[in-house]
């Protein structure tokens, strides 16, 4: 049976929900009435302090997702928008992977990582090799961090992971910090979990892959990833852990996507029902070609057009959640959807273990093709020639402003009292920092324009006094 409170996987991602909901959003797809109504609900509404939003359930997602008349796509994108804006106007939080091993006991059939693949060269960084990289890292202007590594018990202990976060935090260079450490790796005990918060990891991120159970079984012949309820079950050993920021996230591409789209909506439900906080972030990736990995061996991929409509329906669903696109997507994709809904983007990142040191790309060890190898620089650039605030921001981690506290703050409108200006006075770092002399220009010229909009007089005057104090040589600096 279906029960959003369930810690069983199969109660809370229960298969007969979805089929009934996807037969629901079939038979209602061309019901005008009823999609009005649900746009309606899912539209941002002005109050005191900010804004408002419903979000929608996984059912009346759907019905948007299933429909096709144009006129009523283009209002989702209007929606979407909309509500893109008013909780996180055109702030774009800027963060890179960090590739540590890519040792790993599972035998996921769309990673080149798995176990069976004896060509790829295996890798796992030394603790001098990872400050190598991080300070590769910190001299192109990342703050924010988010660690990879493949599941191996031998090779990829917790306390592996947990020396590396402790390097990563500790490496100080010239005026670098990495200052926010997220951590993608697998699912895993509420006392490992318990280890990670007290490291002071930001958002623990798992993707589900896929949450229709028997394509997850095919999809993870071998390893400890095949136990599909402990893999689904994770995040709420990781708040019972203390972890209050989880981000997941799906494989575009290795089931039909009205299917996976309405399972990552109940996961959220659940985790907002159980936990009082939904997920902090939904990243959306799909399938791409690795090394022994040929994404049209799966029948399941999905066009742009789909992939900006599923964006769109997923920001109408979840308004508040951080939205994450990384580089297996191009330039042109990743431009039409941050209009859709995505708030956080990776820049100049290298998929492979130990990439960022190496002076070209090396591809024998990535996990994926990178789609948009431009450098952090040209990416800042382009983010702010198309009208957005790049944000190396990571102040409400540092200041507490996480789980229920961050939601709390969102909902009511008054997280963009210190977003706003955090995402200027953090420009303005990278700006002094790092940037080429064509992106210097430019930033500056968005930070000229974005000033006056800070509405809080006390906190613009703050704000600037800051940015002043920058050119002087100070750093880090937040509300």
């Amino acid at each position: 049976m279906y029960d959003v409170k369930s810690k069983k996987a199969e109660e809370f991602i229960n298969d007969g929900e979805i089929r009934e909901t996807l037969a629901y959003a079939e038979a209602n797809k061309h019901n005008e009435a009823l999609i009005d109504q649900i746009l309606e609900k899912a539209r941002p509404q002005k109050t005191a302090t900010g804004y408002h939003c419903a979000g929608l359930s996984h059912r009346e997602a759907s019905v948007l997702l299933a429909c096709d008349i144009p006129e009523k796509i283009e209002k989702i994108y209007q929606i979407a928008e909309e509500i893109k804006q008013a909780f996180y106007g055109n702030r774009i939080v800027i963060f890179a992977p960090l590739y540590l091993s890519n040792y790993c006991v599972n035998g996921c059939v769309y990673c080149p990582y798995h176990m069976k693949n004896k060509h790829i060269p295996r890798k796992k960084l030394t603790q001098e090799e990872v400050r190598a990289e991080v300070i590769a890292l910190q001299d192109m202007g990342h703050k924010r961090l988010a660690i990879e590594a493949g599941e191996d018990p031998v090779n990829n202990p917790i306390e592996y992971i947990l020396d590396c976060i402790k390097t990563i935090y500790s490496v100080h260079h010239k005026n670098g910090d990495i200052r926010r450490v997220n951590v993608n790796i697998a699912a895993t005990t509420v006392e490992n979990y318990r280890k990670l918060k007290e490291a002071g990891i930001g958002t623990y991120i798992l993707f589900q892959e896929t949450y229709h159970k028997e394509s997850y079984l095919k999809l993870h012949p071998t390893g400890p990833k095949h136990d599909y309820d402990y893999h689904t079950e994770a995040m709420d050993r990781a708040m019972e852990g203390g972890i209050d920021d989880v981000g997941l996230g799906v494989l575009f591409g290795l089931e039909l996507y009205k299917y996976e789209f309405a399972g990552l909506l109940m996961h959220a439900e659940h985790l907002e029902a159980v936990h009082g906080v939904g997920p902090h972030t939904i990243s959306v990736p799909r399938v791409k070609h690795a090394d022994d990995i040929d994404p049209d061996a799966f029948d399941n991929g999905i066009s742009d057009e789909i992939f900006a409509k599923l964006t769109a329906c997923i920001r109408l669903a979840v308004p508040y959640t951080g939205m994450i696109i990384s580089t297996r997507e191009s330039e042109a994709v990743r431009s039409k959807l941050l209009r859709l809904g995505i708030s956080q983007v990776s820049g100049g990142s290298r998929t492979s273990v130990g990439g960022y040191t190496e002076k070209e790309r090396p591809h024998d060890t990535e996990q994926f093709d990178v789609s948009d190898q431009r450098t952090l620089d040209e990416v800042v650039r382009w983010l702010m020639e198309n009208g957005h605030i790049p944000s190396f921001c990571t102040a409400c981690y540092r200041e507490g402003r996480t789980g229920d506290r961050f939601m709390a703050l969102c909902k009511s409108g008054q997280i963009v009292n210190c977003c706003h200006p955090n995402a200027l006075m953090t420009l303005k770092e990278y700006l002094e920092d790092y940037a080429s002399p064509e992106t210097c220009k430019v930033g500056l010229e968005v930070i000229e324009r974005e000033i006056p909009k800070i509405t809080n007089p006390k906190v613009r005057q703050i704000a600037v006094e800051h940015l002043h104090d920058m050119e002087g040589g100070k750093r880090d600096f937040r509300f």
